[in-house]
């Protein structure tokens, strides 16, 4: 029986990494789903769903082989669902503002409270001209309607100093 397994992985940036990682799980027989990977500072963080025929315990066996090596620390989680559910994102959101703690929460939750539901966010500090600059970019789907987003964002700019600008990605979206 195929299962479904959440895999992330994190270590320092390295060449090859996940060249590595994808042909080591290949080969042993794992067939490979939607993944999220990236560089932060000096680190690479992996997010990978891994599709495998044998139990969490012989996966763990075949990862912990292929992240020795790479110096990689693992965590593997079985999927209850055992399959993936893919889920396109309804609109694209970038957000501007000065760096200060608390900036994602404050960012977010009016957003949520909207109707969104964020599947993919991205955050950095500005470059060295840009110092004090603190970027968000989000996509999700919303269950509130555009009009309940914008007021969100508007809500943002005059009491947080937030700037935003939405896209909306799926055109049935109103």
């Amino acid at each position: 029986m195929k299962n479904w397994f959440m895999l992330s992985l994190i270590g320092r940036d390295q060449p090859s990494m996940v060249a590595q990682l994808s042909a080591g799980l290949c080969k042993n027989g794992c067939n490979l789903g939607d993944s999220s990977m990236v560089r932060l500072g000096q680190y690479f963080t992996i997010m990978l769903m891994v599709e495998h025929d044998g139990e969490k315990e012989k996966l763990e066996s075949i990862v912990a082989s292929i992240c020795e090596p790479l110096k990689l620390n693992a965590n593997l989680v079985e999927l209850e669902d055992g399959a993936q559910h893919h889920c396109e994102p309804d609109i694209r959101i970038s957000l501007y503002a000065d760096d200060r703690v608390g900036i994602v929460e404050d960012a977010t939750t009016p957003l949520a409270q909207a109707g969104l539901n964020i599947l993919h966010l991205e955050s950095n500090i500005g470059e060295a001209s840009e110092a004090g600059t603190y970027y968000i970019h989000l996509e999700g789907t919303i269950s509130g309607g555009l009009d309940a987003l914008y007021k969100a964002l508007e809500k943002l700019e005059s009491e947080k100093g937030i700037q935003s600008q939405l896209i909306p990605i799926n055109t049935q979206v109103t």
